[in-house]
């Protein structure tokens, strides 16, 4: 199996075990926060699930279907993200359109509330751009 359908695999773990968060007893908290953090609800475990099944079909087709999954998925969570630094919420679960911006913040709470879809956003297009020329 190549690199970029290996990485995509990968994702579909990853995006599974963050829509089980919520169901695992002990990573919540009495306010369900996932490790007091963040709130995760049906519709981000059903966007997790979603991205994961497009990840895992990606790895299984082809080489460019997991490249062109890692492209677009990076920049739909790194964007995500960043708009959680932004705004205080992110645009894949709408809520930069039910709620009013609280705002640029770099507290420790908000890094880490929006550090996963950075994290697996900007990995996930570096790899499709930098690695899918390999």
């Amino acid at each position: 199996m190549k690199l970029l359908k290996k990485i995509s695999l990968g994702y579909f773990c990853i995006l599974l075990f963050a829509a089980s968060l919520n169901y695992i007893p002990g990573l919540t908290d009495t306010e369900g926060r996932a490790f007091g953090i963040f709130a995760l609800d049906i519709f981000d475990d059903s966007l997790h699930v979603a991205s994961a099944l497009w990840a895992l079909s990606a790895a299984l087709y082809s080489q460019r279907s997991a490249k062109m999954f890692l492209i677009v998925f990076g920049v739909l969570y790194l964007g995500d993200g960043i708009f959680g630094f932004l705004t205080g919420y992110g645009y894949l679960d709408l809520g930069i359109f039910t709620n009013d911006s609280e705002g640029l913040s770099f507290t420790l709470f908000r890094v880490l509330a929006n550090l996963p879809h950075i994290a697996l956003g900007g990995f996930a297009l570096w790899s499709g751009l930098y690695l899918g020329h390999k």
